[in-house]
């Protein structure tokens, strides 16, 4: 060996002593408030493998559609939807302005506080609630009302803002899913435009990501001589149960390949998206800690997850243990 080689050799088995204390700069968890375990594991896998190039599973970014549910998904939804919660507060806010409401229902029991009549007017009286809180007026007038309620309305029982009721591991998994080329989407039955006011801010979804139910509107030219686009009283969509794949079909025109729901109005987007070709998730929250948050699903009034939950275990679909697989629930 001459010196040249013995240089050399010394070398290298100075450097492989040294390459194992070198320091190694380990990548964050993406998802630090999901506990570490199957669901958060699935997950991480499934993303993975559509996102591999040259892998069998490898899905091209403009079909990496991620559609999610938003009440009992992405924020809470007990004791009543939210934005049934902005109907009735819109309704105590008018009621000095609207006296013809003094003796009539249900506007006599929302004024009182009196949820339990209101519940038994059913249906036809919570039509008629959301009709007078979310027509009759421009777009914008309807905008500012849910902003301003946003601004100071607190949980009947949580006492926080509203928007402080969001989930954080939800949160993580949508910024997670668009660092990984995804597109992502809100496909619920709550109103498009009420949802339009937070979920930019609150979620990074755009308004013209959001689908939800809407009602007829109109453009107009008003008294001021300014355009407007006028909220009807009339529905023109329904975004829940079987209404959910044809909104995707509608605003989206691409099959989802990432969907994650709550309950069984999200049963029919989980089947829609579990039925395309290639890799799919179909996802579920099961709301199962009552100490943080609320334990329901097949009894709820709210939010029921019945023959979902069902199908979800026949089928092996990730079904999340709240209480097992969220280490924290509210940021």
């Amino acid at each position: 060996m001459n010196r040249r080689q013995l240089l050399s050799w010394i070398g290298t088995g100075l450097l492989a002593l040294w390459l194992p204390l070198a320091p190694v700069h380990a990548q964050p968890d993406p998802l630090p408030s999901w506990n570490d375990g199957p669901v958060k594991q699935a997950i991480v896998d499934f993303v993975g493998r559509v996102t591999r190039e040259g892998g069998p599973d490898f899905v091209p970014p403009p079909e990496r559609i991620a559609t999610f549910d938003n009440d009992g998904t992405l924020w809470a939804e007990q004791p009543i939807y939210f934005q049934v919660e902005f109907a009735l507060d819109e309704i105590r806010r008018l009621a000095p302005q609207r006296p013809e409401w003094k003796d009539k229902e249900p506007f006599l029991s929302v004024v009182a506080g009196d949820l339990k009549s209101i519940l038994v007017a059913g249906e036809k009286g919570l039509l008629e609630i959301m009709a007078v809180t979310h027509s009759g007026m421009p777009i914008d007038e309807f905008t500012k009302a849910v902003r301003d309620w946003l601004a100071t309305a607190r949980h009947p029982t949580k006492n926080r803002p509203y928007t402080d009721l969001v989930y954080q591991p939800q949160i993580e998994l949508l910024s997670y899913l668009r660092a990984n080329g995804f597109k992502t989407f809100i496909v619920s039955g709550g109103g498009v435009e009420f949802m339009r006011v937070f979920a930019e801010r609150i979620y990074g979804i755009p308004p013209e990501q959001v689908i939800g139910s809407s009602g007829v509107t109109k453009f107009e030219i008003g008294a001021d001589g300014k355009p407007t686009i006028l909220k009807e009283p009339e529905i023109e969509f329904i975004d829940d149960g079987p209404g959910k794949p044809v909104g995707i079909n509608r605003f989206i025109g691409r099959r989802p390949i990432f969907a994650f729901g709550n309950s069984d109005g999200d049963l029919q987007m989980l089947q829609w998206t579990a039925a395309g070709n290639g890799p799919r998730f179909m996802g579920i929250v099961h709301h199962t800690d009552a100490e943080r948050e609320w334990a329901y699903d097949r009894q709820s009034h709210v939010g029921r997850l019945n023959k979902a939950l069902d199908e979800a275990t026949a089928r092996g679909w990730t079904l999340v243990d709240m209480k097992r697989d969220w280490r924290i629930i509210f940021p």
